[in-house]
């Protein structure tokens, strides 16, 4: 019994071996250069979040001239369209004391001149100073980017709700 139990676990550990052995093979490469773009990704995404609430930065300067805003299956592509994705009349805009966006979860991945993230966003806000604090939404957001001129920048963003992936999303 004794000896039966020693095999058993060197043959499970042989198995977790593996799979760890496998799993670092299939991973990213990271130098430092993936390490820097990974972080001015970032930056992009964080900067662009920022803009909720307040008075924003156009949202089409994130994107390069042909990128493209899914949101909840509605596209807007081109820099135009994706203005007018964020316009309001002045009588439907949001009134809120707060307004936050906060992300979470947050993935990217490298590969030379183009990028992957996938995260989850949080939106909440306070109707008035030391208000509650409401949860308005959340969903996922699975983007593209393309450095261009050294500038990493958007190509394709798009917002869902649920944990389903868009179709061809690895």
């Amino acid at each position: 019994m004794n000896n039966f139990t020693n095999r058993f676990k060197i043959w499970l550990g042989l198995i977790c071996l593996t799979l760890f052995c496998c799993s670092i093979a299939q991973a990213e490469e990271v130098t430092l250069e993936t390490l820097i773009d990974r972080q001015k990704v970032q930056d992009l995404i964080t900067r662009y979040y920022f803009n909720f609430g307040g008075t924003p930065e156009s949202f089409a300067n994130f994107y390069v001239e042909n990128g493209e805003l899914i949101l909840i299956g509605q596209s807007h592509k081109g820099r135009e369209a994706i203005a007018k994705a964020y316009t309001f009349p002045e009588s439907e805009a949001p009134r809120n004391f707060s307004f936050n966006s906060i992300i979470s979860n947050l993935l990217i991945t490298v590969e030379g001149d183009t990028a992957r993230a996938k995260l989850v966003w949080t939106e909440n806000v306070m109707q008035k100073e030391r208000g509650e604090i409401q949860l308005r939404a959340q969903g996922r957001e699975y983007s593209t980017f393309i450095k261009k001129d050294g500038k990493w920048m958007y190509l394709t963003r798009e917002i869902k709700g649920g944990t389903e992936p868009p179709d061809g999303w690895k």
